[in-house]
């Protein structure tokens, strides 16, 4: 998961609203998102290659979002996977404070990640690349892309304002306006591109909010929305190499009586 953007408690009904495109490779292998076999109150995508999930969320509503932090120093080869630190939370039945914390103290076992875990009730935010330590996030919209929260690169900045514009003049949000936010190849300036250590050439490639290559690039968008009433939409939109949609997945789910309606 490359960017997600989200809002906490901005619409009165909708408490929770989450979108977010992971970026990787396209020959990664994955599972669309889909409820876990063995774990059928779990609905994400799976990584095949090194476990775990990039955004994944429970029947009761518990969800966890990754993003890893891009960065010039060498990866650890023998770390633990990151996508284990969504994985588990969605497993478990640590409040998200407790969980976050216990990550923190673990932290530097991993590569750079940044992780969101909670509910609609609260959200915490955790870096291992971060001189703060696990935050609680109450009302507002952020935006979380490979380094860390509201870190100001452009397709952060654009797609966060974009959001933060649509709920402005909304009482219901418009998945179909997440999406088109969330598709958005504008590039950005040079003098605007962070310097992450990876060259000119790829910071220009990774600097639009969805990127089309065809090696590397928006894999899929997921979309989550929670209503104060419990219920909760997830959608997930898929792309080919050339950036065309190939699927569209949506449920729905009542996170009280912990079960999909449709």
């Amino acid at each position: 998961m490359c960017l997600a953007i989200f809002s906490l408690n901005r619409l009165p009904d909708w408490p929770l609203i989450i979108a977010a495109n992971r970026d990787e490779l396209h020959t990664r292998p994955t599972l669309s998102a889909a409820p876990w076999e063995g774990a059928a109150h779990i609905l994400g995508g799976r990584d095949l290659e090194a476990g775990g999930t990039w955004l994944g969320m429970t029947l009761s509503g518990r969800i966890a979002l990754l993003t890893n932090y891009r960065e010039p120093t060498p990866r650890k080869f023998d770390a633990p996977s990151r996508g284990l630190l969504t994985e588990n939370y969605l497993r478990g039945d640590h409040t998200a404070r407790g969980y976050a914390q216990s990550v923190h103290q673990d932290s530097s076992l991993y590569n750079g990640f940044n992780l969101l875990v909670g509910d609609h009730r609260e959200l915490w935010y955790c870096s291992n690349r971060s001189a703060t330590p696990p935050q609680q996030l109450t009302t507002g919209v952020f935006g979380l892309s490979n380094a860390v929260l509201d870190s100001p690169w452009p397709k952060v900045l654009r797609t966060r304002n974009a959001l933060e514009h649509h709920l402005r003049d909304v009482t219901s949000p418009s998945a179909e306006v997440l999406f088109s936010i969330l598709q958005d190849t504008t590039a950005a300036a040079e003098h605007e591109l962070p310097d992450t250590g990876v060259g000119l050439a790829r910071e220009k490639i990774l600097g639009s909010p969805f990127i089309t290559d065809p090696r590397y690039g928006t894999r899929c968008t997921t979309i989550i929305l929670q209503h104060v009433d419990g219920k909760a939409i997830f959608l997930e939109r898929r792309y080919n190499p050339l950036g065309q949609i190939e699927g569209l997945t949506r449920w729905e789910i009542d996170t009280q009586q912990q079960k999909i309606l449709a």
